[in-house]
């Protein structure tokens, strides 16, 4: 029995490489890591992420749980959330914290990229409509500036809007003192981020993990 549980376990951690790009060892590590959180239960819970002591001062610590469960991140083709992942969700998620493999073609590299920015953007598009818009922006802004003691709530938030507006300026060109700016698209965004350096700002170090051994070679 436990032979044969061995080998289905193998067989659905080889699927899951297929489809990942992670390696069996990675998928094994991850694996572990997943089980430690739900408790060997099958699900995890916003709970369980949300017990990690790394996370409570984290200033986006909400943005990161909802990513978790967010399905937009879990290649539903909907939007919403979900109440409990399993483990291959969790690692489908994880996916965006890997580091791009190495060998990979210009294209594929720009592909990855795009991927990782588009999970950054659904972070902050907190009502799934496309857009982060003034208010969205303006809290993000207000939670990394004011509860990292930096500055006062009201200075972030003056901080936010004068920012928002200079977004507007970026993507928009000049605009008129009476004109209504709707928000972010996610062409804005990677517009906005070009030259941001995705690869060694995402990581999942709040899990306990070292993100530099999710890279992995590029299949031949």
């Amino acid at each position: 029995m436990g032979a044969s549980q061995s080998a289905g376990t193998e067989h659905e951690f080889q699927d899951l490489a297929d489809r990942t790009g992670f390696s069996l060892e990675q998928i094994g590590n991850i694996n572990k890591r997943f089980r430690q959180l739900t408790n060997n239960e099958e699900t995890l819970s916003r709970e369980d992420l949300a017990s990690i002591p790394a996370l409570d001062n984290n200033p986006i610590r909400a943005q990161i749980i909802n990513a978790f469960f967010d399905k937009r991140n879990l290649h539903q083709n909907e939007t919403g959330t979900v109440q409990e992942i399993g483990f291959e969700e969790f690692l489908l998620v994880m996916t965006h914290f890997r580091p791009a493999a190495m060998g990979l073609t210009e294209e594929e590299r720009e592909n990855l990229r795009r991927e990782k920015l588009r999970f950054l953007f659904n972070m902050h598009d907190t009502d799934s409509d496309g857009t982060i818009t003034l208010e969205e922006y303006r809290w993000v802004v207000e939670e990394l500036l004011s509860k990292a003691g930096i500055i006062g709530q009201e200075t972030a938030k003056a901080i936010a809007d004068a920012a928002m507006l200079e977004v507007a300026g970026t993507t928009r060109g000049k605009m008129e003192p009476d004109e209504f700016y709707e928000g972010i698209t996610f062409e804005n965004f990677l517009q906005i981020l070009k030259t941001f350096d995705i690869e060694t700002r995402m990581h999942v170090r709040f899990l306990n993990m070292d993100t530099a051994t999710l890279r992995c070679g590029k299949s031949k």
